[in-house]
C-alpha cells in the first residue's frame, strides 16, 4: 500500500477528525443509561478513527511498519449521561507532544459537551510475529520497543495481596490474564483494564456488603461515575497473574468517593507495577424507567466505603 508518510504523520498532528458514533448495546446495564466503561470505549473509538482519517489506521501500521497502536492513557469527564440510542458527535483535536489527544463528544442536535477526555497514544514495536525493524522515520520518533518497563519495584512476599492492602482501606483481587482481554498476541489492552476497573468496583462493594444488586433491591440505587482514568506504566502479559489492588482515597461531602485502581505483576521475584488509576462515584436514585437523582450517602455506605462498621 502506497502512503504518503510525511503527509498523513502532519494530518495525525494537526487536523481535527469529527465522527459520529453509538454507544454499544452491552454498556445498558441499568435502565437505558451507558455506564463509563462503554463510554471510554466511544472515545476509544474515535481516536481510531482519526487514525484512520490521517491515513494511517491500526491495521496498517501493525501489518506494514510492525507497530501496535496502544492507548496508554485516558482520563474521562462525563458530564451528562449518555443512553441507548443516543447519537455521539466526537470531536478528536491533537495536543501537544506525541500522539495526544483532546476529545469532546456531545449528542447529536445537543449544544454544549457531555463528555471530554484527554488521551495518549504509543506506538509499540511488535517483535512477536517478525522481529526485524520495518519502522519507516516518520514513525520513529513515536514508537517505543516497549511501553514502560524502566522502573524496578520491591522484592514481592509470599502473600502478594496481604503486603499490598495491608494497613489500607483497600480490597484485592489476584486474577489470571486471560486471551479476550488482550491484543496483538500478548499484551494486556487499554479497555482490558477499563473492564477491570469496572469489575473490581463490583467485588469491592460486594466485599463490604453493599453489592450493586443489594442496593439496586433495597433502595433504586445506581453508581455513577464522573470521571476515570488510566495509565500504563509497563506490559502485562496474556496468561500472566495480575494482583489488582482498590484503594478508596477521598470521600467528599458524603456525595463523591474518589478510588485508585493500582495493577501488580511478579517478575524475577520483584513486584511491577502495570497501571495506575482512579474511578470518581456517586449514587443515584432512579424515580422510573427515565428519570434519576443523585443522593446523599447515608451512614450504612459510608461506614462500608471507610472499611468499618455500620
Amino acid at each position: 500500500m502506497s502512503i504518503d508518510l510525511q503527509t498523513a504523520v502532519k494530518a495525525l498532528r494537526t487536523d481535527t477528525t469529527t465522527v459520529t458514533l453509538r454507544p454499544r448495546y452491552e454498556g445498558n446495564n441499568i435502565n437505558t443509561w451507558i455506564g463509563f466503561k462503554h463510554v471510554n470505549y466511544l472515545v476509544e473509538e474515535a481516536v481510531l478513527e482519526h487514525f484512520r482519517a490521517a491515513g494511517l489506521p491500526s491495521r496498517l501500521l501493525f501489518e506494514e511498519y510492525g507497530l501496535g497502536l496502544e492507548i496508554t492513557e485516558i482520563d474521562t469527564r462525563i458530564l451528562n449521561a449518555f443512553h441507548l440510542d443516543d447519537v455521539a458527535v466526537a470531536t478528536i483535536t491533537p495536543s501537544g507532544d506525541g500522539l495526544a489527544f483532546k476529545l469532546v463528544v456531545a449528542k447529536e442536535g445537543g449544544t454544549g459537551k457531555d463528555v471530554t477526555s484527554k488521551v495518549k497514544v504509543t506506538l509499540r514495536r511488535e517483535t512477536y510475529v517478525s522481529p526485524e525493524d520495518t519502522v519507516p522515520a516518520e514513525l520513529a520518533p513515536f514508537a517505543v520497543d516497549r511501553i514502560g518497563g524502566t522502573g524496578t519495584g520491591p522484592a514481592a512476599g509470599d502473600d502478594v495481596l496481604a503486603g499490598l492492602t495491608e494497613g489500607r482501606n483497600a480490597y484485592g483481587w489476584k486474577w489470571r490474564i486471560p486471551y479476550p482481554y488482550c491484543h496483538n498476541n500478548e499484551r494486556l489492552q487499554m479497555s482490558g483494564y477499563l473492564r477491570l476497573m469496572e469489575e473490581v468496583v463490583d467485588r469491592f462493594l460486594a466485599d463490604r456488603g453493599i453489592s450493586i444488586k443489594t442496593l439496586l433491591d433495597e433502595r433504586r440505587w445506581i453508581p455513577v461515575v464522573p470521571r476515570s482514568g488510566i495509565v500504563q506504566l509497563d506490559e502485562a502479559w496474556m496468561e500472566e497473574d495480575l494482583y489488582i489492588v482498590y484503594t478508596v482515597e477521598e470521600i467528599f461531602k458524603d456525595v463523591t468517593y474518589t478510588s485508585r485502581m493500582d495493577t501488580y505483576v511478579v517478575r524475577d521475584g520483584e513486584l511491577v507495577r502495570t497501571a495506575t488509576g482512579t474511578i470518581t462515584h456517586g449514587y443515584a436514585v432512579f424515580h422510573d424507567r427515565r428519570d434519576w437523582s443523585l443522593v446523599n450517602f447515608d451512614e450504612r455506605v459510608l461506614a462500608a466505603l471507610r472499611g468499618r462498621p455500620a
